[in-house]
């Protein structure tokens, strides 16, 4: 494990709180079940002593150490898979992706990829910041969420992209199906985004490992028991329009995570459709706007809701 991360964690949970669940919370991205594996591999000490039990109960101010080896590489293969390519030059690609379409390679999803079809449009063309595995990729949008993306081609282009994005300059808008009446016009909510520490699959409202999360949403249309709103980002964090929407108590029609259990959507996934992106071209300098007409699908919920 020569390439191995160390991760350094003072013990501030609760008393008594098993070691596998407080590192889940305590961790970004690993799974409780990740957490098991890597103590009965040996690789989690506690005060310079390997731990041996998934069920022994952290005290406060224990020194954790947490060894963990480098992730397997995955071969990206280029695939000729169709992409609707919405404006292309020798820096960046804007593409609208379907829903459905994985943005980046992943285990449990190595191929079919919008990455996949763009190393083979681009003839691996591609910036190389986020490594062989998310070449050109700046931002994301979850499988089930189509609209537009902005590539980088270069490494130039990539970091004017990403500070952009750091910077919150970059204008990303949305427009999404809730559940409910939104009885304000518009609204604002700030609230910070962390891992759900009971669902390792989730994200929610929470203030313990997380980062400040900020939506700012306006109604379009309403339609009694849903309501058509835009949603705009100054932050990106992983499901966030999802997780602030649901903990409003106005959740998106579809979708299947953060949705109510029983609804009659839930098999659609969630309609959320990025339609709005604007952002400084890298080299030229120039601001540049780029709007997605709704999907076919989108469209259809609503003329139902307008029905109703």
């Amino acid at each position: 494990m020569d390439n191995a991360k160390i991760i350094t964690i003072k013990g501030i949970g609760p008393a008594n709180e098993r070691i596998d669940a407080f590192l889940s919370s305590e961790t970004d991205g690993m799974s409780r079940s990740g957490i098991q594996k890597l103590i009965e591999s040996g690789a989690v000490t506690v005060n310079g002593v390997v731990c041996d039990s998934k069920k022994y109960k952290v005290r406060e101010g224990d020194e954790i150490l947490i060894t963990v080896p480098e992730p397997e590489k995955l071969d990206v293969e280029p695939e000729d898979i169709p992409v609707d390519i919405v404006y292309e030059d020798d820096h960046i690609i804007v593409v609208d992706k379907p829903k459905g379409m994985v943005v980046h390679p992943a285990p449990g999803n190595p191929n079919g990829t919008l990455v996949n079809a763009l190393l083979y449009h681009c003839a691996g063309r591609l910036s190389s910041i986020n490594g062989v595995e998310r070449p050109g990729i700046v931002h994301r949008i979850d499988k089930d969420t189509s609209g537009l993306l902005v590539i980088a081609k270069t490494d130039v282009a990539h970091e004017s992209l990403a500070t952009q994005l750091a910077e919150h300059s970059m204008t990303r808008a949305y427009k999404a199906i809730v559940h409910d009446n939104i009885k304000d016009d518009e609204g604002r909510i700030d609230l910070p985004i962390g891992r759900d520490p009971n669902n390792r699959f989730k994200r929610a409202v929470t203030s313990r490992n997380s980062k400040r999360a900020v939506t700012n949403y306006k109604v379009l249309e309403r339609f009694g028991k849903a309501t058509l709103i835009e949603a705009r980002l100054e932050t990106g964090r992983t499901h966030q329009i999802r997780v602030h929407m649901a903990y409003i108590k106005h959740p998106l029609v579809g979708d299947p995570l953060y949705g109510p259990a029983r609804s009659k959507y839930r098999e659609m996934g969630q309609m959320l459709h990025a339609y709005l992106l604007g952002f400084i071209h890298p080299i030229s300098g120039d601001y540049m706007e780029f709007r997605s007409e709704l999907p076919e699908e989108f469209s259809n919920m609503l003329e139902r809701f307008r029905k109703m």
